[in-house]
């Protein structure tokens, strides 16, 4: 046998002829309907033959496209010397590697995909060539392959660009095939300059993408551009817009804030957004509201923003949490950000303590778990939360763990019972009530569920 052959299974070889086969049917029914289109056409061509000006020139020569991409001003000069040369469809093939049920096997599909030369170009940043085209004839309205020239130059952050084609009549609103206008591709610190140039040239602030809903507030407030912001607040930006999903800017926001280092960002954004007369407390769609995700992220001062605007600790989303249900389930992610301190937070803003389901999530944050569980006047029998705790941290916390069993179904301290008793009394003002008490800094502390290490 050969070095250059290997044996076929006699599966493999029936696949390859069904294969075969299949394929060649498949030419013949073109051939057939190319036959009868042909024939359809010929009758009626001069008649729907468009005018020479219309008419798409395609462009699949490699030295070309190889031009474009690198910005070879010099010899697109070359290229595009003629009146009206510019206006042309790059077309470029690839073939992909798609699954094909029906023999079984898989098997190379060319798939063509259009793009324009000062799409090309813009996207990169090369202003003299998008000069040069525009020069000869290229559309800054095109929208070929999705979307226009100017959203990818606002995408790519090149603000020279951008100018230059809303100079030459871009639509500063044109939309994307996904419903996006230019707006909504400003998502970078960098992309400011492009915001601004858009709002000059009339971009509307308040333009909903077409699937989403959203508006650019919207998107910059879920990028935590502050800048942005700014901008498009002082452009007539509604901060009470609502997306498909029924959120607002401030409840995007909170959504988006997930990572601590950008906490920061996130905070002035929705301080600006309250300001601007944001609302604190609309939900979504599912009932998830603004207190809702910054209590799920554990960002303890936009948790106390919001509370001081009028959020309630007592709104439930569709699946009955609270948000201090929410702050629990997380207690374990963000063990950075203190979330004992955003659980006391809620509880003396007058937060029910939850279902003891909720014990298994914050088990193993011992300074969260105390201060849960001094908020009930009982502790209930079982150990179901113990299962919860690392056998690590059971060792370095045994004291505070095991005071929990010993009071488990047992009647709490006189002392806790009278805490219990103030903390009802003042319900959701407890945080604010409670240091105007005359009594020593200890017990205001102690009142207001300072930690002490372990329950009694």
């Amino acid at each position: 046998m050969s070095r250059d052959t290997f044996p076929y299974s006699a599966a493999t070889l029936r696949s390859l002829q069904r294969q075969r086969e299949q394929l060649e049917q498949e030419d013949r029914r073109r051939a057939v309907s190319r036959q009868c289109l042909t024939r359809r056409v010929q009758t009626t061509r001069s008649s729907f033959q468009p005018p020479a000006s219309q008419r798409r020139h395609y462009c699949r020569d490699a030295a070309i496209h190889n031009a474009l991409y690198t910005g070879d001003v010099e010899r697109i000069k070359v290229i595009f010397k003629e009146k009206d040369s510019a206006e042309v469809v790059v077309e470029t093939v690839t073939e992909e590697l798609q699954w094909s049920p029906d023999i079984g096997l898989f098997s190379l599909i060319p798939k063509k995909s259009h793009t324009t030369p000062l799409r090309i170009t813009a996207a990169r940043g090369y202003s003299e060539c998008v000069r040069h085209l525009i020069c000869h004839g290229a559309d800054p309205n095109t929208a070929l392959g999705g979307r226009g020239a100017l959203h990818d130059a606002c995408e790519g952050q090149h603000t020279e660009c951008a100018q230059l084609l809303l100079s030459r009549g871009a639509d500063p609103n044109i939309q994307s095939e996904d419903g996006q206008a230019p707006l909504h591709l400003c998502t970078t610190e960098l992309t400011l300059e492009c915001a601004k140039l858009l709002l000059d040239f009339g971009a509307f602030v308040n333009l909903p993408s077409h699937y989403t809903r959203s508006t650019p507030l919207h998107v910059a407030a879920s990028r935590g551009l502050a800048s942005h912001v700014a901008l498009y607040l002082s452009a007539g930006a509604d901060p009470c817009a609502r997306n498909r999903e029924g959120e607002t800017p401030i409840n995007a926001a909170c959504a988006a804030c997930d990572t601590p280092k950008h906490f920061g960002r996130y905070l002035r954004v929705v301080e600006m957004l309250l300001e601007a007369g944001g609302d604190p407390v609309m939900p979504g769609n599912k009932g998830h509201g603004p207190l809702h995700n910054a209590s799920s992220n554990c960002h303890l001062k936009l948790v106390q923003m919001l509370l001081d605007h009028g959020a309630s600790v007592h709104v439930t989303n569709s699946a009955e949490y609270t948000p201090l249900d929410c702050a629990l389930q997380m207690a374990t992610d963000y063990p950075e950000c203190q979330p004992h301190q955003l659980v006391q937070v809620l509880l003396n803003h007058g937060s029910a303590p939850p279902s003891v389901k909720m014990w298994r999530f914050c088990a193993p944050s011992p300074l969260t778990f105390e201060i849960l569980l001094n908020a009930y006047d009982r502790i209930p029998p079982g150990d179901f939360w113990v299962e919860a705790v690392p056998n690590t941290l059971w060792e370095e916390h045994q004291t505070f763990y095991e005071s929990i069993l010993h009071v488990s179904n047992q009647p709490r301290r006189l002392q806790h019972l009278a805490r219990c008793a103030v903390r009802r009394n003042y319900g959701d003002q407890c945080y604010k009530e409670i240091p105007n008490l005359q009594l020593p800094p200890v017990l205001i502390a102690y009142l207001l569920l300072q930690p002490e290490g372990a329950v009694h």
